[in-house]
């Protein structure tokens, strides 16, 4: 008798912008189409802009913003793919020139190393996204392979209303690369 096939791990790393607070509709969606799950947090993400607690529960594991201990066990396995939602102007640029300060930026430079598809669903005001340095970081990580959803800015249209996130898109970049 054979063990089934483990399903495939996805790493989702979050970032703190407002709507990191709904990051449970991504772990659902991607259960839901068969992904284990493990949340690797910014540090200020992790303080305040979602519900750890919540997502632990959700996933069964630990919520990561910090760099284990050596000798520590490692909490989550490799990544079959990583999804940075919602994705800021700082992790952005700061991916893109390579500044691995945190965990979540470490593992995010890692991943191309590992050669493990990423998908990226920015999360960036109007305004910061006219700064030439975003523009150059999208173009270097694009081509490291790094897929993009299109852009969200949070901001209210003329109508009133606020567009949805779309949590899911970053699921649906990654399908052509599921193991």
């Amino acid at each position: 008798m054979t063990e089934p096939d483990p399903k495939p791990f996805l790493y989702v790393v979050v970032c703190a912008a407002g709507i990191a607070a709904d990051v449970s509709k991504l772990i659902t969606a991607a259960q839901e189409r068969d992904w284990e799950v493990g949340v690797i947090a910014t540090p200020v993400a992790a303080g305040g802009f979602f519900d750890p607690a919540a997502v632990e529960a959700q996933t069964g594991r630990p919520v990561r913003s910090a760099w284990r201990a050596p000798g520590d066990p490692r909490p989550f396995p490799p990544p079959d793919a990583v999804v940075v939602a919602p994705a800021t102007f700082n992790t952005i640029n700061k991916w893109a020139a390579g500044l691995a300060d945190t965990l979540a930026v470490a593992t995010l430079c890692e991943a191309y190393g590992l050669g493990v598809p990423v998908a990226v669903l920015p999360c960036v005001a109007d305004a910061l996204a006219a700064h030439p340095a975003y523009e150059d970081s999208l173009i270097r990580l694009r081509g490291m392979g790094v897929r993009f959803g299109e852009p969200y800015s949070g901001e209210v249209g003329q109508d009133g209303a606020r567009p949805e996130f779309g949590w899911e898109r970053a699921l649906d970049l990654l399908e052509r690369s599921r193991p």
